[in-house]
């Protein structure tokens, strides 16, 4: 069991900006490659940014420049910071790990429970 547990999410107006949060732990955070998706009911699940244990980092072209994609090792939490959030950007956002460099590829095993944004 990876425990992964997001949170950040919430309403704002287009312009604004979120910083979504996974928490895990140690081994998972610096062992794994761990992803941010979002999934709406017209897109289905698309990865947004991604992170592999070596600090590389992966971002869709939808979020490029808008986005990025860190960590905290002390507190074994990844984040995601989205500015200049659009309408289009709203999605329940999901956070998760693997053991493979899946980077943006959607074969990931472990996923938290999403952490709702509203961009409107």
């Amino acid at each position: 069991h990876v425990p992964l547990v997001e949170s950040g999410g919430g309403s704002v107006q287009p312009g604004g900006s979120l910083r979504l949060s996974c928490a895990t732990t140690g081994y998972t955070y610096s062992s794994y490659c761990m992803g941010w998706f979002r999934q709406t009911p017209d897109k289905g699940r698309e990865g947004v940014a991604a992170i592999d244990s070596d600090g590389s980092a992966s971002y869709a072209d939808s979020v490029k420049g808008r986005s990025t994609v860190s960590g905290d090792y002390a507190k074994n939490t990844l984040y995601l910071q989205m500015n200049n959030l659009k309408p289009e950007d709203t999605a329940m956002y999901y956070c998760a790990a693997d053991h493979v460099n899946l980077q943006l590829a959607r074969g990931y095993n472990y996923w938290g429970q999403g952490t709702q944004v509203t961009v409107s």
